[in-house]
């Protein structure tokens, strides 16, 4: 019986150095989990951390050039008012000087010339 009952025992502390062995090999690995996901969350927020300011910078530099390409976009309106305006003189002008108001055209011109030099 008591061969029995040491058998025992040493089972069961066999047993329990095993599931000993199996814990400590578990916190190991929970340890170095632990390192890994901690030397992780350390460089994301070295990456992030400045993320909002420049977020927030990145917006304000959008709405600056939405508003200076409304105001470029304004002046190069204006622009092609002015150059319709300055195709429709070329247009009428050279009309002008198809229909033979040329020689007329350049009497008008001709004249304020002249009144000059007799003053």
């Amino acid at each position: 019986m008591f061969q029995l009952v040491v058998v025992l025992n040493v089972l069961i502390s066999l047993l329990c150095l095993y599931v000993a062995w199996q814990v400590w090999n578990l916190r190991r690995a929970l340890a170095t989990a632990v390192d890994v996901l901690t030397n992780v969350e350390r460089s994301t927020y070295a990456v992030l951390n400045g993320a909002p300011n420049a977020i927030s910078q990145g917006q304000l530099g959008i709405h600056g050039l939405r508003e200076r390409y409304q105001q470029l976009e304004l002046q190069l309106q204006q622009v092609q008012q002015v150059l319709t305006v300055l195709g429709l003189i070329q247009s009428v002008w050279s009309s002008a000087l198809r229909r033979g108001g040329k020689s007329s055209l350049s009497r008008r011109l001709r004249r304020p010339q002249r009144q000059r030099r007799r003053q």
